[in-house]
């Protein structure tokens, strides 16, 4: 479950040095300048783009690729066939074959600012208070403007477009997010790069979580120790835990890994645990819903989901992880407050002999 070099990467740094060096230095008219192509850095697309690709890249049975392959044209936008050819690309000329150069004034706009202002601020003040401008209705104002200070040239119905397509989209985004739950009798998870999972079976979508347990613990003499950690992975589809990591550690992409194989594999335990049945839930999930903490977000995480076949996923939003936080409250409030050395968990309601009782 290590980290393995993949020897199709390329150091972006060096690509994009290399490509800087590429520009002609020696000219001196702005116009010259203008029409030079400069990499300043990968695309948020590019970037997509190549974490799809590495997801094709590797061993596996010939109907997993082809349901990988379909997954990854439907994400990128394109037909299988042309997926096919960038990652025919991509194995041979590396990142420089599947990224295209980007001008150095990429989202500048050239007008003047005082102009940009004026847009930008007609906009917003005409879309308060329940009013609606859009953007032509600007761009009358702004010829109006022009012919107030007797400006004969002025940003054209296109430039004022241009200019405000970014606001629109940002607000067309904001009123997409949000939770969308249960839908029918199914639920679905909203993701951060703006992906809709519907869950449709057990093992489709797994989400894993950490807390600290609301309990203090002791060692074999009886003194007291800490509160544990609890890691908890659990199917969203059937609300079933899949699996746990118990211990001291605080969260990481190490413990994540051990959760996620107590989850993966088999539950084995011998009578003297004295289940009330057998633990039956296991498998390896087509993706891991998770937030975005830092080691969820690892590259040991991406990797591991990389050599055994599923995608990571990070929450659009803290509600997204409702389920997990409801399982942990449930742990807390209704299994764990009926033990000595319970905390509960406000501070100010907790018991003073709360830590002096503890004996698990």
């Amino acid at each position: 479950m290590g980290e393995t070099p993949n020897s199709n990467q390329v150091d972006e740094s060096l690509l994009l040095h290399d490509r800087s060096d590429q520009v002609d230095k020696t000219s001196e008219s702005a116009d010259a300048k203008e029409n030079n192509v400069i990499v300043t850095e990968i695309s948020a697309e590019a970037k997509l783009r190549v974490e799809v690709l590495q997801s094709l890249i590797g061993p596996c049975d010939r109907k997993t690729y082809g349901i990988k392959l379909k997954q990854a044209a439907e994400k990128l936008g394109k037909t299988v066939r042309t997926v096919q050819r960038l990652v025919k690309k991509y194995q041979e000329q590396g990142l420089s074959g599947v990224t295209e150069a980007e001008r150095s004034d990429k989202g500048a706009y050239r007008i003047d600012d005082g102009w940009q202002d004026f847009i930008v601020k007609t906009y917003k003040e005409g879309n308060k208070d329940g009013r609606k401008m859009t953007p032509a209705q600007v761009a009358i104002r702004v010829q109006i403007r022009a012919g107030q200070l007797g400006l004969e040239k002025y940003p054209c119905h296109m430039t004022v477009y241009r200019v405000l397509n970014p606001i629109i989209e940002r607000k067309e985004q904001k009123q997409k997010v949000r939770n969308i739950g249960w839908r029918g009798s199914r639920v679905s998870h909203q993701t951060r790069d703006g992906q809709t999972l519907d869950v449709h079976h057990s093992n489709h979508v797994w989400q894993c979580d950490h807390t600290k347990l609301n309990v203090m613990l002791v060692d074999q003499y009886g003194e007291t120790l800490a509160r544990p950690w609890l890691t908890k992975i659990t199917d969203s589809y059937s609300r079933c835990i899949m699996g746990i990591h118990l211990g001291f550690d605080p969260p990481s992409s190490l413990v994540v890994a051990l959760a996620m194989r107590h989850a993966m594999l088999r539950k084995q335990y011998s009578s003297e645990y004295k289940l009330h049945c057998e633990w039956g839930t296991y498998g390896v999930p087509e993706n891991l819903f998770t937030d975005g903490g830092k080691d969820f977000r690892s590259e040991h995480l991406k990797q591991i989901g990389f050599q055994l076949g599923f995608e990571c996923h990070l929450r659009d939003r803290p509600p997204e992880g409702g389920i997990e936080e409801r399982g942990f409250g449930t742990i807390n409030t209704d299994f764990l407050s009926g033990f000595y050395g319970y905390l509960g968990s406000n501070i100010q309601e907790r018991p003073e002999q709360a830590e002096e009782e503890a004996c698990i």
